[in-house]
Order: C-alpha cells, then sequence, then structure tokens
C-alpha cells in the first residue's frame, strides 16, 4: 500500500502568496504587460503637452514600475490582514497609493530635481494626469491580474484534489484486490484439499504422489496469490502445474492441451487468472461427468489484446452450474478493477456439452 498522504493529509497549494521578492513582482509577463499600458498613456498625455513623448514615456514607465512594486508587495504582505480587508482590495489601495509617490519621483527624475508643482501649473496639470491615468488604468490592469491568479489558484487545487482522487481510487482497488485474493486463498486450497481427502479415503495408492506434488505446486503458487500482478507466463506455469496435479488425481478421466503463443507470456495480468479458468473447468465440467472429459486452454494474441479461451468437454453448466462460482465473480471484479472497460470475461455452452470460458485484456507489459 502506498505512504502518500491520505485524506486528511492532502497537500493542496495554499491560497495565500508566498512572501514576494523585487524578482518576481517585477517579473517579465507582468513588465510586459506594465509597457504595453505605459506606452498608450504617455502617447495619450504628450498630445496636448509642450514635453516630448519619450519624457512622458519615461514617466508612465516609472510610474508603472512604482504601481507594479506595490500592487506586488501587497501580495503577500503582510502576512495577515484584518479579516474585514480582504486581499485583493488591500493590493489595490497599495496600487493606488504607489502611484502618485511615483509620479512625483518620475518628475524628479525627469526634472533633475524638485518638481516645484506650485511655481509651474502646468507640471501640476501634467503630475495630476499622470497620477489619475496610472491609478486608473492600473486598476483595470491590477483586476485582471487578480482574476488571472484567482483562475490559476483554483486550477492548482483543482488539480491537487484530482491527484488525491486517483490516489485514493488506487488505494481502493489494491484494497479491494487484496479482499478479493482473501477469498479467492481459501476457496482453491479447500477445494485442492477435498480432492486429497477423496483419494485419502479410497485408498488410492497415488495419495502419497498426489500428496508430494500438491506440496510442491503450493510452495510455487502461494507466494504468487499475494502479489498485484502477474504475468501471463506464471499464469500458465500455475495452470500446467494445477492440471498435472489433478491428473494425477484422476489419471483415466482427465486429458488436457496447451496451445501458448511466447509473444504474449510477458503481458500482465490479475493473478489467478487462468487458474480459476482451469479449476473452474475441473471442478464443474470433468468430475461430474462419468467418463471426464478433455480441457484445452489457449493463450493468444488478438490484435492488441491477450485472448484465454478455457474449453472442456465436462457436463455442461446446464447440469454443474458452471459459470456462477465465486471464482469467476471475483475474476470478473479483479479485471474490471486492472483494466476498466478494455476486460471482458465470456462464458459460453458448447454443444453438445461443455463450457468454453473466455477472458480479454489488453497486452500490456511491464
Amino acid at each position: 500500500m502506498s505512504s502518500s498522504p491520505g485524506p486528511l493529509q492532502m497537500k493542496l497549494p495554499s491560497t495565500a502568496a508566498a512572501p514576494a521578492g523585487l524578482t518576481s513582482v517585477l517579473g517579465l509577463r507582468r513588465l510586459a504587460i506594465m509597457l504595453m499600458v505605459a506606452v498608450p498613456i504617455a502617447a495619450l498625455i504628450s498630445i496636448d503637452s509642450e514635453t516630448r513623448f519619450a519624457t512622458w514615456l519615461a514617466r508612465s514607465i516609472i510610474v508603472g514600475t512604482g504601481a507594479l512594486v506595490g500592487f506586488g508587495l501587497a501580495e503577500s504582505r503582510p502576512r495577515r490582514l484584518p479579516r474585514w480587508l480582504g486581499r485583493w482590495v488591500f493590493q489595490l489601495l497599495a496600487m493606488a497609493l504607489a502611484v502618485p509617490f511615483a509620479a512625483y519621483a518620475a518628475y524628479w527624475i525627469t526634472v533633475g530635481g524638485a518638481p516645484e508643482f506650485m511655481a509651474n501649473p502646468k507640471r501640476f496639470v501634467g503630475f495630476g494626469q499622470l497620477t489619475i491615468a496610472g491609478i486608473f488604468f492600473g486598476a483595470w490592469v491590477a483586476l485582471g491580474a487578480m482574476i488571472r491568479q484567482r483562475d490559476a489558484r483554483a486550477h492548482a487545487l483543482s488539480l491537487a484534489f484530482e491527484r488525491e482522487r486517483r490516489e485514493l481510487e488506487r488505494q481502493a482497488v489494491e484494497a479491494r484486490t487484496q479482499l478479493l485474493r482473501s477469498q479467492i486463498q481459501p476457496h482453491f486450497l479447500f477445494n485442492t484439499l477435498a480432492n486429497i481427502q477423496a483419494l485419502v479415503e479410497t485408498g488410492s495408492p497415488h495419495a502419497p504422489q498426489v500428496l508430494a506434488s500438491l506440496i510442491a505446486y503450493l510452495k510455487a503458487a502461494v507466494p504468487q496469490l499475494d502479489e498485484t500482478v502477474s504475468t501471463v507466463g506464471r499464469e500458465v506455469e500455475l495452470a500446467r502445474a494445477y492440471l498435472e496435479l489433478m491428473r494425477m488425481r484422476m489419471p483415466d478421466r482427465l486429458r488436457f492441451a496447451l496451445d501458448i503463443d511466447p509473444s504474449v507470456l510477458a503481458c500482465r495480468c490479475p493473478p489467478t487468472t487462468l487458474l480459476t479458468l482451469v479449476e473452474n473447468a475441473v471442478r464443474h465440467g470433468i468430475d461430474p461427468a462419468e467418463d471426464g472429459g478433455a480441457i484445452d486452454v489457449a493463450v493468444k494474441r488478438s490484435g492488441g489484446d491477450v485472448l484465454i479461451r478455457v474449453e472442456d468437454t465436462g457436463v455442461g453448466p446446464g447440469v454443474s452450474g458452471a459459470g456462477t462460482g465465486t471464482g469467476l465473480k471475483a475474476l470478473r471484479e479483479r479485471l474490471t478493477m486492472a483494466f476498466g472497460d478494455a476486460a471482458a470475461l465470456r462464458l459460453f455452452e458448447r454443444p453438445p456439452h461443455g463450457f468454453i470460458a473466455e477472458v480479454q485484456f489488453p497486452a500490456e507489459t511491464g
């Protein structure tokens, strides 16, 4: 089971921004947007002004930079605000307060000293125009930036929830798979031990040999029952060992053949997939039949899928109730959990008697 955070430990992106430095406040994207706004402001103000456009452009850039710094620093400073004051309101106020100071600094720089607004009314009018334009356009740009920030945070939060949902689904699948395997193990073991008991009760001379084969088989099979994923090759070996074991129990009543495509042996599949089909054929097909029968196992590639087909010439589903047991029901669930709708378990009646079970799932390796 994964050690990733559980539902109460989910790591979500914080809605409070981390402390911002000048690098993040004056990012390239923000500077580009500021320049796109500063140029038209400078052009509008310079139309009826005696001051050159280049001077107004320099002043607009300085005002835009000041507004940008005020807006950016207010994103995270102070870390906590009063409950009645929203962060977005605080950012707008910070931007609006930064604009007059930046405009004054712009005049100081471009004039070469104190602007002396009272002695130059035209300069004071220009200062007012620059300040009002900076606040007006800055507010709209700031609102647009905050909407983008909100959408980005909402998207990040959505991605975090989606990752957590997938992790919880994966953990649920693993837990369900463990439960199903805990049902399958006693189901298979009890059936096998019942076969051994029948040999002992009838005094069969093959009982010791069959018991030795069973012990060897269980040593190989039981550890694999606890694994989450198996391969077709390992499933074939398990099924072969099981059929050999069953043939020793009833040598005159069971015949089997395996037709295996080597190209699919490395493909992954749920544990005991083939074993469940083979055991079902023995238990519900061959065992109830007086003359026994044959089991043909075919594992091939069908397009991009693996196709497993187990066919028996036993009594058929109408007599034994094959296809309704716990093993096949559990197998259907495990296939769905492993491959979703891409996997299928199909059951057919075989005329004149017998049963066919097919499993198909994507041919995936690794």
